[in-house]
């Protein structure tokens, strides 16, 4: 397992993490709720759930968590290729899950494109398991342009 601080994420970190997820396959950014302004909204919103980890002195992994009172939600996890495979990955999710668990919330949901099976492995062996009962619905109340990593 790789050595990595694992501390929370703030506003400062968005370029260097913003890089980190586009050299990583598989997520899905687009224009509005992953710019500059929806990532610092997001922080403001959730300031001790969403966390980033550090090696070599560069961020390498990220993750983005948070709750609505009810249900914790996790998105945007993502490790740097060359550092996947080394305990980070789980590092982030282990903080990001004790984060909201001290939030009091009991139940956590993420959403995987089911094209990403590198991605949807990591989550089964996360403990997360798939809800085949359940359709994920989305309403877009704005045009964001779709980003593709």
């Amino acid at each position: 397992m790789a050595l990595a601080e694992i501390r929370e994420m703030t506003i400062a970190d968005y370029d260097e993490v913003y890089a980190m997820w586009l050299a990583c396959p598989g997520l899905g950014l687009n224009s509005v709720d992953d710019s500059y302004k929806g990532i610092e909204v997001y922080l403001k919103r959730n300031p001790t759930t969403c966390f980033v980890a550090i090696c070599d002195g560069k961020i390498v992994g990220a993750i983005l968590s948070g709750h609505d009172g009810r249900r914790g939600i996790i998105s945007h996890t993502a490790v740097i290729p060359d550092y996947q495979g080394k305990g980070i990955g789980s590092m982030l999710v282990n903080r990001a899950v004790k984060a909201i668990e001290n939030c009091g919330i009991r139940k956590i949901l993420l959403v995987a494109f089911k094209h990403n099976t590198q991605g949807n492995a990591f989550w089964e062996k996360m403990g997360f398991t798939a809800r085949e009962d359940l359709v994920y619905r989305n309403l877009s109340l704005t045009d964001a342009t779709r980003i593709d990593t």
